[in-house]
């Protein structure tokens, strides 16, 4: 099975080495990073470790570019795709042990789960509200998507490449909250999912979103929920839950 690793990029050039390189040898068959118009060298670092690099014209956002990733992998034949930020905050070292879940039928979508113990995950750094967040969103969606992830809002993810020629992302926001409608369409439509825990580190070039663009994100994702509920219960009907078109 032909495994990709896709990074959706902005502003890495401090960091993307650094992740790259922990990548395990023989592991992956590609690397391509997808660059939302950075201001940095980011490109330049990419094309220098021989990874595959794709820019647009104009800034699309974290959801967006994840979209050209996507849609990039599928076109190289990707059988599986792992979702890996290049800002090392998510240690790729897990890459092969996730794609194993995948590999052997036992999961059609991995996540890497930062949660592991509370001690843990605030010891390397994620906020306090951040923490906070995640448990009570976590919790939610759990409840409502009928699942037992640890971590909802993981970075770190791998699909099969059947979850991508079925779900329609591209319906999906440009914004954050593309990650949450991800994974309601992953349930709407029946694949099963999972996750394990992946060691992550908190430091100042690592991607995160300020306090109040986490709220907004927040309240997002509760939508998201309920729409998930409304189409459960046949109230009303949301593009983003439709199979995708050939």
């Amino acid at each position: 099975m032909k495994v990709i690793v896709v990074m959706p990029a902005y502003n890495a050039e401090s960091t993307l080495e650094k992740t790259f390189r922990d990548i395990p040898a023989g592991s992956v068959d590609e690397v391509i990073l997808t660059d939302d118009e950075s201001k940095d060298h980011t490109v330049e670092i990419a094309k220098r470790l021989g990874i595959t690099v794709l820019q647009h014209e104009k800034n699309l956002g974290y959801g967006g570019n994840q979209k050209t990733c996507y849609d990039e992998a599928m076109r190289h034949g990707a059988d599986i795709i792992v979702m890996l930020h290049p800002d090392y905050q998510y240690d790729p070292r897990i890459i092969p042990f996730a794609v194993g879940f995948i590999q052997t039928g036992i999961c059609d979508v991995v996540l890497g789960s930062r949660i592991r113990t509370r001690k843990e995950t605030l010891e390397n750094g994620m906020p306090i509200y951040k923490y906070l967040s995640n448990r009570f969103l976590t919790i939610v969606e759990n409840i409502v998507l009928g699942q037992n992830s640890g971590d909802f809002h993981t970075g770190f993810r791998v699909y099969h490449r059947k979850v991508l020629e079925t779900i329609a992302y591209h319906k999906n926001s440009n914004d954050f909250v593309f990650d949450t409608e991800f994974l309601a369409q992953v349930v709407w439509h029946g694949f099963r999912l999972g996750d394990i825990p992946i060691p992550t580190r908190y430091f100042a070039e690592a991607s995160s979103i300020n306090f109040y663009r986490s709220l907004e994100y927040g309240l997002l994702t509760l939508s998201v929920m309920g729409k998930f509920l409304l189409q459960r219960m046949g109230l009303c009907r949301f593009p983003i839950f439709e199979k995708k078109m050939t």
